[in-house]
């Protein structure tokens, strides 16, 4: 009885006690400063735990661009989760969030790129992770359309570094960066045609093991139009657009077998030329840069477009048509890092399919090195504005 007694007291005196203890606000979280620190050194700030939390590129500061324009970026990564236009294995569509998780340890020490001297997470750029454009996979017309209407609202805003200075968009415009991460090849299209609206025929750099200049009736039987679009065929298509700027324009890492050397004479016809993976073995990497650096030129506007599967399939085998004798990541990390100098207003990555990736996501991690290159290369070259500026100064070198 006595115990009994004494439970009631206590349970009504606990009561009492938060009674009187009333809450005012909710429930606040840790202090930022407790999961996101200064670095040591040189500066830069990273999350404590890079394994943990939502994951963007390169763990970014996300906002969702297609829904608001409150935010200015110089550099927008931007997803496209497309891949209805294959011809072997599907599964690119989860491309964009398997190389956001393959590049969350980008900056875990900070981000500074040794060989290219820059750091890209911490410069004069402001960089953002935009989230996927929404992509219906029931439609491919109107997935195209989407992908270039998405990608056109990204890459025609006003930057946040010199939007007032002329640049070399349209218009003498400065325009900010677009990274698009695929996605099978066939978004290559859209995106040229949403740079042609902005700068009109562009000069194109075009890693791959395949042409992708394929006439549709050599590659898929063209049984309908929207059938006569995939990805081996839209860079003939964006040749008989208009979309590329005139014998301006090159692959690197050709290997693919042919239906004929008809295939060659008519990506000759679509503006290119070929260097084929097998030729680092005789001009190494340095001559495959001159011969990018001698085709595309370094005063001129620049779209970059990288298929994963121009590394071989040991060191990315998640992707759609793999192809042997390939070249290593270390070699792509290289020849990209040579391209410094040429100025990139957008590039892609594309075929990377997590489904087929091992477990230590191989595939996607060389993915995301890759466009960290590339980014480094953008924030190195500075502003697009730079660009005008640069040919002024010549000019008034040679008054």
């Amino acid at each position: 009885m006595l115990t009994n007694i004494l439970t009631v007291v206590i349970l009504v005196t606990t009561a009492l006690a938060h009674g009187d203890h009333e809450q005012q606000v909710p429930i606040q979280g840790p202090h930022k400063a407790l999961w996101y620190n200064t670095l040591p050194g040189d500066g830069g700030t990273q999350a404590d735990s890079v394994f943990s939390g939502i994951s963007t590129f390169g763990r970014l500061p996300y906002f969702p661009c297609l829904a608001s324009d409150d935010v200015k970026y110089d550099i927008a990564f931007i997803g496209a989760p497309f891949d209805t236009g294959t011809s072997y294995r599907p599964g690119a569509r989860f491309g964009p969030s398997g190389i956001r998780q393959g590049s969350r340890r980008l900056n875990l020490y900070g981000g500074y790129n040794v060989p290219l001297e820059t750091n890209p997470f911490n410069s004069w750029a402001t960089v953002l992770d935009c989230g996927d454009i929404p992509v219906t996979s029931y439609d491919n017309t109107w997935a195209l359309h989407q992908i270039e209407e998405g990608h056109n609202s990204i890459l025609t805003r006003a930057p946040a570094t010199d939007a007032k200075k002329k640049g070399p968009a349209k218009n003498g415009k400065t325009l900010p960066r677009v990274i698009t991460l695929g996605g099978d090849h066939t978004i290559t299209l859209p995106l040229l045609r949403s740079v042609n609206r902005a700068y009109g025929p562009i000069s194109v750099i075009h890693f791959d093991s395949h042409l992708d200049t394929w006439k549709p009736k050599v590659f898929g039987g063209s049984p309908s139009k929207v059938a006569s679009i995939n990805h081996g065929t839209y860079f003939y298509h964006a040749s008989q657009e208009g979309l590329l700027a005139n014998d301006s324009n090159i692959h690197a890492g050709i290997r693919t077998t042919l239906s004929g050397p008809s295939d060659y004479e008519n990506d000759g016809y679509c503006g290119f030329e070929i260097v084929e993976a097998r030729e680092i073995d005789t001009i190494g990497m340095n001559g495959i840069i001159k011969k990018i650096k001698d085709r595309v030129g370094t005063t001129k506007p620049v779209y970059l477009s990288i298929d994963i599967d121009t590394l071989d399939p040991a060191f990315a085998p998640a992707t759609g048509t793999p192809e042997t004798g390939g070249w290593s990541t270390r070699e792509l990390r290289t020849i990209l890092r040579g391209l410094e100098g040429i100025n990139l207003i957008a590039a892609d990555i594309v075929e990377v399919a997590p489904a087929y990736d091992t477990n230590a996501e191989h595939t996607t991690m060389a993915a995301a090195d890759a466009l960290y290159e590339v980014m480094s290369l953008m924030v190195k070259k500075g502003p697009l504005s730079k660009m005008i500026e640069s040919e002024e100064a010549e000019g008034r070198d040679e008054v």
